[in-house]
């Protein structure tokens, strides 16, 4: 049922990659009862994960109630949402009443949160990332809640420790990452006093083609603009493999809450990265600054357990992204700031 092209040359490929029904997720949504709602449904994960929602019910022959909540401020996503078959709710959720009117679902996806623009925006940032977590569990009691979380919410560690486990103690560097792990803290606490069952998926880095730390090193080769170093290795999942794999994560949720997380395998270094971009551009890349013997990494052994090695290589997603570039699919302009090791976003 799965299909890996070659070469993806359009935006509407892109999507169909992004959101291929698999069939462990059409299993996964056979034996889950319910209908499923997602909250930051606008956001860059929200359109593809609520897409592949719909196929999969779809090519399950099952019918399900998919719908997406966000503020909508950008009329395209809407549109998109609901010419693709998800129920769509305008509602901000820093609003308790607005909250409040939110049907009740059996299932939910969180993906709501504040990374951009934090730094001098602290309070806000604390708001979305733990207050709205916490008005969300409150009214969704009843709900089996997969939320995400992110990998930030680990301290940097040695390049050969393999990567932060579940288990390993947490250190958030900087104040987004900190109001991460209070997000985490907010649902685990309501999971525990009143038995909702809950996932968090501790994520990164997510990558397709218009958005990622891969975009964002081939781009500077490209342009031979610096590639710093920094920050010398790296984890990176493809986000059409992030999505199947969350939606498995709605069997996964428990009180109290499990943590899962999602990234790929292999601690992947900038600097090859970017001589491999180098060679496909036919470029010599820049480098600025040297390897730190420290990163943020996580190890994702208990996800591969689960649900077996990720399809998509990031050798794939290499060329992917360097053809992607290379015809001039559009970008969303937004750099993930991976080299970034004061917490500062």
């Amino acid at each position: 049922m799965e299909f890996l092209p070659e070469k993806i040359e359009t935006e509407e490929q892109l999507e169909d990659c992004l959101s291929q029904p698999g069939l462990e997720v059409i299993n996964v949504l056979k034996e889950i009862p319910g209908d499923i709602m997602i909250l930051g449904v606008a956001g860059k994960i929200g359109p593809s994960l609520a897409r592949l929602l719909v196929r999969s019910c779809q090519a399950a022959g099952i019918r399900k109630r998919i719908i997406g909540v966000a503020r909508f401020t950008a009329k395209n996503i809407r549109d998109f949402l609901e010419q693709s078959g998800v129920e769509t709710i305008s509602c901000d959720l820093l609003k308790e009443k607005q909250v409040l009117t939110l049907p009740q679902v059996e299932n939910l996806f969180f993906l709501a949160g504040m990374k951009f623009g934090s730094t001098g925006n602290e309070p806000l940032t604390w708001a979305i990332n733990t207050y709205v977590p916490a008005l969300v569990a409150s009214h969704f009691r009843q709900s089996r809640i997969v939320a995400l979380s992110t990998g930030n919410v680990y301290p940097f560690v040695p390049v050969t420790s393999g990567g932060c486990r579940e288990t390993d103690p947490v250190g958030p560097v900087g104040e987004y990452a900190q109001s991460c792990l209070g997000r985490e803290r907010i649902f685990q606490y309501f999971s525990q006093l009143q038995g909702t069952p809950v996932c968090l998926i501790r994520l990164n880095y997510a990558v397709e083609l218009r958005y990622g730390v891969l975009l964002d090193i081939a781009l500077k080769v490209k342009r031979k603009e610096p590639v710093s170093l920094a920050t010398g290795f790296v984890n990176v999942i493809w986000q059409g493999e992030a999505n199947r794999i969350a939606v498995q994560c709605l069997k996964l949720c428990q009180s109290p809450a499990r943590i899962i997380n999602l990234t790929g395998p292999e601690i992947i270094s900038v600097r090859q990265l970017a001589l491999r971009f180098g060679e496909i551009f036919q470029v010599h890349p820049v480098f600025q600054d040297t390897e730190s013997p420290t990163a943020l990494l996580s190890n994702p052994a208990q996800a591969c357990q689960l649900f077996g090695p990720p399809r998509v290589t990031w050798q794939q997603m290499v060329r992917w992204v360097a053809s992607w570039i290379s015809q001039g699919g559009k970008i969303l302009g937004k750099q993930t700031h991976f080299e970034t090791r004061d917490g500062r976003f």
